[in-house]
């Protein structure tokens, strides 16, 4: 059985960019017990309000499977463990389980506590055995063991099997300088196996990108308890990523570890965590991305419709995921067909269709259209060259005006727009932060007279981007909006070498989109 510790709470929040609420903190806590994780660090009691705060709130708290575990160091030099400040405040946040960490490298000892080497191994044998007369289960982590082990050997050993004579019911061996090598991890599993009689544990960080392999080798060597954070948050680059180990533990290596239905949770935690955060999400993640199973090139999507295990190493539900087909300039009949199928549609695959739709997005893609982030706009356009498409309003014109009235003011965006839809003419106007906002402000002002369910959406991102090389201020850009209305997200695009139209164009894309998809799912009801 493979424990795994999760130490997002507190490793996760020594992340630059990273800082969770105590309501967060909490949230997560939950969120990981429902995932199945053993551990959950909360933090390090007395070290700052916050922490103080989330275990005080923590002792209420209901967890099916997690154990909450405080974190702290060994006792300081010339003081007795039960004089220690630290380790009183471990005890009063009444934890089952204590985490300690201890120096295992020589030259930390010399060099940071400056203390001999004789007394240091005291201080870790002390501390564990003041804690593990007090709480049901103590964790010792070898800070630096990795290091240490590679100059002074001897001396390692020494400090964790000073752990394992004060109690210690894990030792837990640390990259934490995260420049260890898979083989290096291997040997010293070995060694530390040969004399430590204890649950062993691995705790890797990513300085060489091998904070996952180095976790997964160590398991291979003999570990048992595994310790990461989720999305590999983590001080400079991070610790191992649990929500790649997870599915490599249970999935691939065949590790009793959490339970398969509990795995399929593992792209909702990573997400929620990344918004909790007020990150966003990395769409290349392996397991839980969005890309990573997202499939672009013609051969690929057509290998894929045949068997899926052709370019996916494992099912996308197994972690919450889902396959995708990319519509590009790449693509070709096969990934036609199946994202038409993905939205519904059935083609015939022999059907010149699927041709016509194919170089029509080429075409479109030659002029700076994307449809990978903007798969609204792709259904769109397959909607009309099936002629399935409505036009819920038509355009009469508009006009847009940035008027600057003060050196030391903003401008100020005012759009006039005039449309017609369901036979009416609306003529309307409104302001925004920019001319874009303003040009969006005024036409869904202009439809909710029509369309009153266009007052849920919300465009939640505006990228652009110049594509013409050295065209200056006359180079064709690149609108792509990501809007929503609180249930759904969608992408559309615009190009042009009017900035303004080319996001009228997204925002048109925008709005009809969630129009037709209201329409389709009222029909179906």
């Amino acid at each position: 059985m493979i424990h795994i510790y999760d130490t997002t709470l507190r490793d996760g929040t020594q992340a630059e960019d990273i800082s969770f609420t105590v309501e967060d903190k909490v949230r997560i806590a939950q969120l990981l017990d429902a995932l199945g994780i053993h551990y959950v660090e909360g933090g390090w009691p007395g070290s700052n309000p916050r922490d103080i705060e989330f275990f005080r709130q923590a002792k209420t708290l209901r967890l099916e499977q997690a154990r909450l575990c405080a974190f702290g160091s060994t006792c300081r030099a010339g003081v007795a463990p039960a004089d220690d400040a630290s380790l009183q405040a471990l005890l009063e946040a009444e934890t089952p389980v204590v985490t300690i960490f201890g120096k295992s490298w020589d030259l930390h000892v010399e060099d940071a506590l400056r203390i001999p080497l004789a007394q240091n191994l005291e201080l870790i044998e002390s501390s564990v055995a003041y804690l593990k007369g007090r709480v049901d289960e103590v964790i010792y982590d070898a800070e630096h063991f990795f290091d240490g082990f590679k100059a002074n050997p001897e001396y390692a050993l020494q400090t964790v099997l000073a752990a394992v004579a004060g109690g210690a019911d894990v030792v837990v061996l640390c990259d934490t300088n995260g420049g260890s090598l898979p083989r290096a991890v291997t040997e010293t599993l070995a060694a530390v196996r040969e004399v430590v009689p204890t649950r062993l544990g691995i705790h890797c960080h990513n300085d060489g990108e091998l904070a996952v392999a180095n976790t997964l080798t160590a398991v291979e060597a003999g570990a048992s308890h595994v310790q990461g954070t989720v999305n590999g948050f983590g001080e400079r680059c991070g610790n191992a990523n649990l929500v790649s180990i997870l599915p490599a533990l249970v999935l691939k290596m065949g590790r009793s570890c959490i339970s398969t239905e509990r795995l399929a949770r593992l792209r909702s935690v990573a997400r929620t965590v990344d918004e909790l955060a007020n990150l966003a999400h990395n769409k290349h993640q392996p397991y839980v991305g969005d890309s990573a199973f997202a499939h672009k090139g013609g051969v690929h999507v057509s290998a894929v419709r045949r068997n899926p295990l052709t370019y996916e190493h494992i099912e996308p539900h197994l972690v919450g995921n889902t396959q995708r087909v990319l519509i590009s300039d790449l693509s070709g009949r096969a990934n036609v067909l199946s994202k038409a199928r993905e939205l519904g549609v059935e083609l015939d695959g022999a059907d010149e269709l699927a041709s016509e739709v194919v170089d029509q997005v080429k075409q479109l893609e030659a002029q700076g259209y994307l449809y990978e982030g903007a798969e609204a706009s792709f259904e769109i356009l397959l909607k009309k060259a099936l002629g399935r498409h409505r036009t819920f309003f038509d355009l009469i014109g508009f006009r847009v005006i940035d008027e600057k009235r003060h050196e030391n003011e903003e401008p100020i965006a005012e759009a006039t727009i005039m449309l017609r839809a369901d036979g009416e003419v609306e003529h309307t106007a409104a302001i925004g932060n920019g001319p874009v906002s303003a040009l969006d402000h005024a036409l869904r002002k202009a439809l909710e007279k029509f369309y009153p369910a266009i007052r849920d959406v919300r465009l939640v991102d505006f990228k652009v981007r110049v594509l013409t090389s050295g065209g200056g201020t006359e180079s064709r850009v690149r609108v792509l909006i990501e809007s929503s209305d609180g249930v759904d997200t969608w992408g559309t695009v615009g190009v042009s070498e009017n900035i303004i139209q080319a996001s009228w164009r997204a925002l048109v894309d925008s709005i009809e989109y969630k129009l037709m998809r209201d329409e389709e799912r009222a029909a179906e009801a």
